[in-house]
């Protein structure tokens, strides 16, 4: 593709990432041997930083793309989307792609689809969309998405978790599979997804798993010994629990990343769609939504903020930026920034230590074997306790 459509320089680390590859790489002080149970005030001030950097100077850093962003030739594409109301379905089945949509409401879906199909019919032409269903908040639906799919030997070469939640409900909320609610929609369900699926994306390759973050991780803390944040180390609040369960998939994504083998041709990668009025807000307080609807001149419409993820499903330089950061042994996995430039995730997300152990409490608390991924790719069974048996 020409890159003069997309606007995007090439590909490339700069010298502050190296210096960071380097303090991850290098001998561990003695001091931090010892568990870490939080954030110093300096770490806290330096995440809420990138946050409020974000919020105030998005528009101005993404003013080089256009809305909608033009996209390459999808027509081979099959993508798996979780979320209904999600801008990128539609243009990427306008765009000849096979969209597969996971939602909760599969009549939702198919009354939206029918509404698109009518307005898109007028020029001759039908959109390639159907429906199944997934409940995040249930693993067992989970599971049986993933054999509904895997048995039908189709290739996938696009995984896009997409769906989240953030609530400030109180008491804390808890999944059926007793998890907090956040945990679980935004990280647990997606890894298991994501895994589970391996043997179609491999049989799609080259294919990724596009992973939709937030900036909020910046300000993320994950205890892997108290992920449901139950122990009383830490107070758990809705941003506590939102923004951590945000830094565990990143953690997550950067260990599968590593673990994949290059053969698989699987590229791995998390995107920060900015910040965007979606309907994550839904169950904000209303004047914290009418507070929230008030600032156009700073936050993305839905539109804007999908630019990214779609530049992370198509666009051709990406597998091999991910494929450069593997051979590099960089400690993350490539994370696309809202103005679809490559960027450092927080510093947190560097700690290779903490996110093998994410890795594998997270593998065991969806019912998965630590060596799950490789047995996936040699067309192994892997047992999940979840779903069909």
């Amino acid at each position: 593709m020409d890159k003069g459509i997309w606007l995007m320089p090439e590909f490339r680390k700069s010298p502050d990432d190296e210096k960071s590859k380097r303090r991850a790489d290098g001998p561990t002080p003695e001091w931090k041997n010892k568990k870490k149970t939080g954030f110093g005030w300096i770490e806290w001030l330096r995440g809420w930083w990138y946050v409020v950097h974000e919020f105030l100077f998005q528009r101005i850093m993404a003013s080089h793309l256009q809305n909608p962003l033009p996209l390459p030739p999808v027509n081979e594409l099959t993508c798996i989307v979780t979320q209904l109301h999600w801008p990128p379905n539609r243009p990427l089945a306008e765009a000849g792609a096979h969209v597969v949509m996971a939602v909760r409401k599969p009549k939702a879906a198919h009354d939206l689809i029918q509404k698109w199909q009518n307005e898109w019919s007028g020029m001759g032409l039908s959109l390639d969309i159907e429906v199944m269903e997934l409940d995040l908040l249930s693993l067992d639906s989970v599971a049986r998405f993933s054999e509904a799919w895997n048995v039908q030997m189709k290739p996938l070469h696009v995984l896009i978790n997409n769906a989240g939640i953030f609530s400030i409900e109180l008491p804390q909320k808890f999944s059926k599979d007793g998890y907090e609610e956040h945990m679980q929609v935004n990280h647990l369900a997606p890894a298991l997804l994501s895994v589970l699926l391996l043997p179609s994306l491999s049989r799609g390759s080259p294919s990724r798993i596009v992973n939709v973050n937030s900036v909020m991780h910046y300000v993320g803390f994950v205890d892997e010994e108290d992920m449901n944040v139950v122990s009383g180390r830490r107070k758990y609040s809705s941003l506590v629990g939102y923004a951590g369960s945000k830094l565990a998939q990143v953690m997550f994504s950067s260990i599968l990343h590593k673990r994949l083998p290059a053969e698989a041709g699987i590229s791995v990668l998390c995107v920060s769609p900015g910040v965007v009025s979606t309907n994550v807000t839904r169950d904000l307080p209303r004047f914290l939504q009418a507070g929230y609807h008030l600032l156009p001149c700073f936050i993305f419409s839905p539109e804007e903020g999908s630019r990214s993820s779609l530049f992370a499903a198509t666009d051709p330089q990406v597998p091999e930026y991910c494929e450069m950061l593997k051979s590099d042994e960089w400690p993350v996995c490539a994370f696309i920034s809202q103005d679809c430039r490559p960027t450092n995730p927080s510093e947190e997300a560097h700690n290779l230590e903490t996110a093998y152990k994410v890795w594998g409490r997270t593998l065991e608390m969806v019912g998965l074997s630590y060596d799950c991924v490789e047995r996936l790719l040699d067309g192994q069974e892997v047992i999940c306790r979840f779903g069909a048996q």
